[in-house]
């Protein structure tokens, strides 16, 4: 919804724009632009610059960089990984009301204005991240990357269609290592919060529950439909403060399931609800091993840079308890 570029615009005085695949999102990052400047405008931003505060004994803390009005420019696509520089942008998903935009980015120099650009993703998800990686690596007038990658369960894997680069491994070095193929079930576990989960297991039990919850609720998918091996179920919110039936009426209709035709009460459900500490066990175990495939596939990425010829480092950018990915991998064509 353009929080970031956001900030980068109205904080930073930078010339922005983002992209974002579903149109729906962008319309609403356009809201949230025009209620800011609303309220920027009541405070008298847009006017003459302030001069020297006069000093006093506790003064207010000030922004380090003046707001100016000038705000991001949001564009509804998604990114082709294929596609040259100038051709980067497919049709929103979902499309937007307006025809879809051609790349912003095209000019001569990078942008409309022939200026080189920085590409950033905070959080891109999936595929994005390797997209803008490679995207960078073949785009000359792209200056330099920083990138925050999540979800890597979405990352494609070998073999790919013809024409479609896979997300893991991206570097050389790792696609000849033997034995660097990760599953599904192990890219899922590095996406998740190692810190958070150290102090549930320090303080309140109770919220343990809920990886107990989702481990029976997904048994009682796959028994009621073995296709569904990787059921996606929306996180509930608050589930620990939830009995399971409550939890399970909650959960089964977001994979089409009714909650009516399952024994949710039944002995069966009782003796697996009375494992949590077999689940919890299970997850810790997990979770030690979640950093390691994460540095395995954020080295891929630093790997693939490196060998494309970029000077480029991962930088332990955020507090991981406010942000789990908190590792930005930055490159630059020009010495760092």
């Amino acid at each position: 919804q353009g929080h970031l570029s956001r900030l980068l615009a109205f904080g930073l005085g930078l010339s922005v724009t983002a992209v974002e695949g579903d149109g729906r999102l962008a319309g609403t990052a356009e809201r949230f632009d025009r209620e800011l400047l609303r309220e920027l405008g009541k405070m008298g931003v847009p006017g003459k610059k302030e001069g020297p505060p006069r000093r006093r004994q506790n003064p207010p803390r000030r922004p380090q960089s003046p707001l100016t009005p000038r705000g991001p420019r949001h564009v509804a696509g998604r990114l082709d990984p294929r596609a040259p520089w100038g051709e980067f942008l497919l049709p929103p998903d979902p499309p937007g009301p307006g025809p879809a935009a051609k790349n912003p980015l095209g000019g001569p120099g990078g942008s409309e204005k022939g200026e080189r650009v920085l590409v950033t993703g905070l959080h891109a998800c999936g595929d994005l991240s390797p997209a803008l990686l490679r995207h960078f690596a073949r785009s000359p007038a792209v200056a330099a990357v920083a990138s925050v990658a999540c979800c890597y369960m979405k990352l494609s894997t070998p073999p790919q269609p013809p024409g479609s680069p896979p997300g893991y491994p991206l570097s050389a070095w790792v696609a000849g290592l033997p034995g660097h193929e990760l599953s599904y079930r192990a890219r899922e576990a590095a996406c998740h919060a190692l810190e958070e989960y150290t102090g549930r297991l320090g303080g309140e039990s109770g919220r343990l529950r809920a990886h107990c919850y989702r481990a029976v609720l997904e048994t009682l998918i796959r028994a009621a439909d073995p296709g569904k091996k990787r059921p996606g179920v929306q996180t509930v919110k608050k589930a620990h403060a939830l009995s399971f039936p409550q939890y399970a009426r909650l959960g089964l209709p977001r994979v089409g399931l009714d909650p009516a035709a399952l024994p949710l009460d039944s002995e069966a459900v009782g003796a697996m609800l009375e494992q949590q500490h077999k689940v919890v066990a299970f997850f810790s175990l997990t979770l030690l091993l979640a950093p390691l495939v994460e540095t395995l596939i954020l080295l891929d990425r630093l790997l693939y840079l490196r060998e494309q010829g970029f000077q480029c480092a991962l930088v332990p950018l955020f507090d991981p308890r406010s942000s789990p990915r908190n590792l930005v991998l930055v490159a630059a064509r020009t010495p760092l």
